[in-house]
């Protein structure tokens, strides 16, 4: 019944079946040394935005997609991606072999696909780094900024288990969107260290990052970056048979265990997508002993069916998120048993997909979900102590064209955002935000050199309950925003497999409704918070240099960033203990010109046939400039402060051996000290820690079966995570052996 509730809501009115030219395109994967078929391949017809998994045998067809021109990515576990391009035909079957290179390296099947392609749907429009794979298997985590940690440029902002979120460049928050199949995830992970991002990573078949004019398909502020977790929930293809996977994980650091599995059914012509995700830890051990009330209990679980026909597809799906977990207690920050955060998320989405024949535009898509989300934090004794309840609703529709003008293909649409925003336990008024998107992203090729430029405009207004102009924190009122957010990207073929390229970014970000209004005791994250109804949109001037090289026997990229914030906000500790509860200290929102600029780096070196070595290396600074009130307060203090939160030098080496269906390998991570801090920040000191895995896949008839096993920090080395809100408590996790086991059908 919910389901077919969130049908109708994606589309009220039947829609007619057009008529277009379509045919059919088959194949066979096979490994190019062997010419042995390769079985369980993920295709991925990239402008159709059609995907399916080969057979065991290795054959595969597409059916019904219109005629045109295509490009084809084909990704396997231990296999480099291949991608190529294919044309379809009109009433016949175009007919295709695909060789895959058998790869040593652990991003074999990550496609660094920078500004080419065109995907839609799940994917985002123009991936600049998909985790998908070995990679994926190997470094899968609890939570989503675990499973990035191992990426050049990301860290993990955590406050113990559950609530981790991914940092990129220093950025975080509100500056980097995560996404789940492309739509916002209605969560309030972005607001406090203590909120969990509402997504398992394990029902992803891939992740992907997008940075550039991309990101401004989706937001304008997202100058960290966009996260998009690709869980295909309303298939946009009609699988043959029944495919699926079902996956075990266990884990020794928490005594963790995970059971998942997946499927996606074809009945006539709609194609059923389930997944069932279920997850459960104990407190996490460290090498300073155990940290009390880490556990967490999890199910993340949805149903999807699509309507698949030649003119497109159109489809419902809801889903359903329950997490409750624990924040470690602090005897001297407010909760000395701790809090308990009982968390859950409802969710009803529907898309469609359009096809056009005889148009300057290929296709048009729609989206609607409606997310209903609330959690409540428990203090000692089973007191309630604040609840957040956010009710969001997003509908956009974009249009993709094909070559026009000096324009070889690009996207415009409109998106637009109502949230629905209540506390409870503090002082905090209920509010409502409303916001309305215009947005088109355009590309050119002229011989080799590829420009991407992207323009959005935003409207933001956010409506508080009441209009408070006594309010301790000042005049509670509604605010209004509008602005044009921006972004160039070129890069350059220099040939031989060399490239280099540029993107610069005006980044537009509105004060949230909780920087703006806030104002209570945070028990869970050891603050009381404090809004300022007065703040300016937050702007940013991201410029970014690359060098890349892509060779049959090595793969390195060197990156060089600079953003600059015109009255970047973020929550500063005064260092004052509140007068209401003087276990907390106020966390004054506050705006100031800032900066953030570093360097970051990746390579992989085949050594020797089957042995590979790998390294990534991050750098990251950021200062704010200090109000001229803090300078009169402090003459002699310099005119700039370091910012808080923001990640040390980091490095990781290591060795990896690969033969037939084996893979294995060591790293070395390597972490500087972290001494420049911001206001009453703990610095941290260095540390390495040694980890090691082994891969083994193997197929028994029409199953493919991985076994992965990992061991974390080795010899139980205390460290602490710069970015860890508990660091003054316990240090980091200690040793963690995992085992993975996932079987593909």
């Amino acid at each position: 019944m919910v389901l077919s509730a969130g049908i109708a809501f994606a589309a009220p009115l039947p829609l007619p079946e057009p008529e277009l030219q379509t045919g059919t395109l088959v194949g066979t994967v096979m490994d190019r040394e062997t010419s042995e078929p390769i079985s369980f391949a993920y295709l991925y017809l990239e402008e159709a935005n059609r995907t399916i998994t080969a057979h065991s045998d290795g054959t595969f067809a597409f059916s019904n997609i219109p005629a045109g021109s295509y490009t084809l990515r084909t990704t396997r576990i231990g296999y480099r991606t291949s991608t190529r391009p294919v044309e379809v035909t009109a009433d016949d079957t175009t007919e295709v072999k695909i060789s895959l290179n058998p790869t040593v390296f652990s991003s074999g099947a990550v496609e660094v696909v920078g500004t080419q392609g065109n995907g839609r749907g799940a994917n985002l429009e123009h991936a600049s780094q998909t985790i998908s794979g070995t990679q994926l298997r190997q470094n899968l985590g609890s939570t989503l900024s675990a499973t990035l940690d191992e990426s050049a440029g990301i860290s993990s902002r955590s406050m113990g288990a559950a609530p981790a979120r991914p940092v990129i460049r220093g950025l975080g928050g509100e500056r980097v969107l995560i996404l789940q199949d492309g739509e916002r995830t209605g969560d309030v992970s972005s607001q406090s260290a203590d909120h969990a991002v509402t997504i398992d990573p394990m029902a992803a078949e891939e992740i992907e990052i997008a940075r550039g004019p991309a990101a401004l398909i989706y937001g304008s502020n997202a100058i960290g970056g966009v996260v998009n977790v690709v869980r295909n929930q309303i298939s946009r293809s009609m699988p043959d048979h029944i495919h699926g996977t079902a996956t075990l994980q266990g884990e020794t650091v928490n005594t963790g265990g995970n059971a998942a599995v997946e499927a996606g059914i074809p009945v006539g012509s709609f194609a059923v997508q389930a997944d069932l995700n279920y997850r459960t830890t104990g407190d996490t051990e460290t090498p300073a002993g155990t940290l009390e009330n880490s556990d967490l209990t999890s199910t993340n679980n949805a149903l999807g069916i699509s309507y698949i026909r030649p003119w497109g597809y159109l489809g419902g799906a809801t889903s359903m998120y329950l997490n409750n977990y624990g924040i470690p207690p602090d005897p001297e920050g407010g909760h000395a048993s701790g809090v308990d955060i009982e968390m859950e998320k409802y969710q009803l989405e529907g898309a469609s997909e359009l096809y056009l024949s005889n148009s300057a535009f290929r296709s048009v898509t729609a989206n609607l979900s409606y997310k209903h989300y609330f959690h409540k934090e428990i203090e000692s004794g089973g007191i309630t102590g604040t609840e957040f309840g956010v009710l969001t609703t997003n509908a956009s529709v974009k249009a993709h064209h094909r070559e026009l003008g000096v324009f070889s293909k690009g996207t415009m649409g409109i998106w637009a955002e109502t949230k629905d925003y209540a506390v409870s336990g503090a002082r905090t008024p209920d509010s409502d935000a409303n916001s309305f998107s215009a947005f088109v992203v355009e590309e050119a090729d002229w011989g080799e050199l590829h420009l991407e430029a992207g323009l959005r405009y935003d409207f933001n207004r956010m409506v508080p309950a009441e209009e408070d102009p006594d309010s301790d924190i000042g005049h509670i009122r509604s605010r209004t925003f509008q602005a044009l957010a921006s972004s160039l990207s070129a890069i350059y073929h220099a040939g031989r497999g060399y490239y280099i390229g540029s993107t610069f970014m005006h980044s537009y970000r509105p004060p949230s409704q909780e920087e703006l209004y806030s104002e209570g005791p945070h028990l869970a994250s050891y603050s009381y918070e404090i809004g300022n109804p007065d703040l300016d949109p937050e702007r940013g001037l991201g410029k970014e240099l690359f060098l890349r090289y892509r060779g049959d026997d090595i793969s390195v990229e060197i990156t060089g960033y600079h953003n600059a914030f015109a009255n970047y906000i973020y929550p500063r500790n005064t260092g004052r203990q509140n007068t209401r509860f003087p276990s907390l200290n106020d966390y004054q929102f506050e705006g100031a010109a800032a900066r953030i600029y570093g360097a970051e780096a990746s390579t992989e070196i085949q050594l020797f046939s089957g042995i590979a070595f790998n390294g990534i290396f991050s750098y990251t600074h950021g200062e704010r400039d200090l109000t001229p009130q803090e300078q009169e307060l402090n003459p002699e203090t310099p005119g700039v402060q370091p910012l808080p939160m923001i990640p040390p030098l980091k490095t990781t080496v290591g060795l990896t051996y690969a033969r037939g269906g084996f893979q294995m390998g060591g790293k070395l991570r390597i972490a500087a000290n972290q001494d420049r801090t911001g206001d009453f920040e703990t610095p941290t000191d260095g540390y390495h820690t040694w980890n090691m895995f082994g891969q083994y896949r193997f197929q028994t008839g029409r199953t493919l079966h991985t076994i992965a096993l990992n061991a974390e920090n080795i010899f139980d080395t205390t460290y602490r995570n710069h970015l860890s809100r508990i660091k003054n408590l316990m240090p980091a996790p200690g040793r963690n052996i995992s085992l993975l086991y996932r079987t593909y059908f």
